[in-house]
């Protein structure tokens, strides 16, 4: 028996759809969000109007930085608390979702801890308080996942958080809201989004519902994203948009893989953005994990998807299209630090999503892919 999590109560699409925010008719408001961007082109204050409109009184925080740690979820939950919000709206990337999930938790549940979490003892259900996702990029699907990733900086490790009540209750793709997305934005999140399909699709505990999802996930971005990102337009913005949630209700039960493992070592390590890391070490994982002969034919009938040869081949090409380095060196990533601190960064890539990555890992091996993936 298989129990399949596809999202809250509602998933609202389209243009326009940020328009179902004039439903709230709750009298507390805390909206949760990255950057000053969303402040700036007008959106939040264009919430803000709506929710007024309603006779909700509305706070902002506009503080969560990229990869949440501790210290910036628990200051956002300070003034969250001092709020006391009914409802809880996150608007933005993944890390404002990320975060936004874990206050959620933490204002039900006020006697958790990031030690209670990280040791598993997570609740599996809200009570009381709303929570709205409303994704601005395209590539995390936080909006529709179980899933929340916080960084914790004293161990250098990003590690994935998983329980029933980080599920938003809505989520809202409004594709207008990705067309102030930068090209580098567009790309990383876009290959985000196209390795958790890729990862559901190829592992063992894929089915029949979430094989359909990620397979089509696939093909959408591999057809669209480039158009994305190169001719900007409102069709294939929506476009990449849904696909990338398909691929998260696909991960979101069948799982991931070592591309994300190692993801999460590096992007603890060097604060480098989890889309670009992913995309850059995807290649290099599919034609490692080829030696699993399940996963050499999957590929093949993603090669057929497509319309190419060879499916690694194809990725290799749309990282160029996208210029997307070609390996950690080509990113920027400090060779003294990596080479140094590699057994660290070893350890914390073999946890995680690695140990549901098709073909097994030792030490030896991860240390000989890794050193390929710096080097290219």
């Amino acid at each position: 028996m298989r129990k399949l999590m596809l999202g809250g109560n509602f998933l609202i699409t389209g243009v326009g759809s940020l328009n179902y925010l004039e439903n709230i008719k709750d009298k507390t408001v805390f909206i949760v969000t990255g950057s000053k961007s969303m402040l700036e082109n007008g959106v939040i204050g264009k919430m803000e109007e709506t929710l007024h409109n309603n006779e909700c009184q509305v706070k902002v925080y506009s503080g969560i930085r990229k990869n949440p740690d501790e210290d910036s979820i628990l200051a956002a939950m300070k003034v969250m608390n001092d709020f006391c919000p009914q409802v809880l709206i996150a608007i933005g990337g993944g890390s404002p979702m990320d975060a936004a999930k874990i206050m959620a938790i933490f204002y039900e549940y006020p006697q958790l801890t990031f030690d209670d979490l990280r040791a598993g003892k997570i609740p599996q259900n809200r009570n009381m308080l709303k929570f709205i996702a409303i994704p601005t990029t395209s590539g995390t699907a936080s909006e529709v996942t179980r899933a929340s990733v916080v960084t914790f900086r004293r161990d250098n490790i990003k590690i994935g958080l998983k329980s029933d009540a980080f599920v938003p209750d809505v989520a809202i793709l409004d594709p207008t809201l990705t067309m102030t997305m930068p090209k580098k934005i567009v790309a990383e999140t876009g290959m985000d989004a196209m390795t958790h399909a890729v990862e559901a699709y190829c592992n063992e505990a894929v089915e029949d519902f979430t094989e359909v999802l990620a397979r089509g996930a696939v093909g959408g971005l591999y057809k669209y994203l480039p158009i994305s990102y190169h001719e900007e337009t409102l069709q294939s913005r929506e476009k990449v948009h849904n696909y990338q949630c398909m691929a998260g209700y696909a991960f979101a039960n069948a799982g991931l893989g070592m591309v994300h493992g190692i993801a999460h070592s590096i992007g603890g390590k060097f604060d480098e953005a989890h889309g670009l890391i992913n995309a850059v070490v995807l290649p290099y994982v599919l034609e490692y994990n080829s030696q699993n002969p399940v996963v050499k034919e999957k590929l093949a009938i993603l090669a057929k998807e497509i319309g190419v040869e060879c499916f690694v081949d194809a990725i290799k090409a749309l990282n160029t299209k996208l210029n997307i380095p070609r390996s950690f060196a080509e990113m920027g990533i400090d060779k003294e630090i990596f080479y140094n601190d590699l057994a660290e960064i070893i350890d914390n890539a073999l946890q995680g999503s690695t140990r549901s990555n098709p073909v097994k890992m030792t030490c030896e091996s991860m240390k000989a892919l890794l050193l390929k993936i710096y080097e290219g």
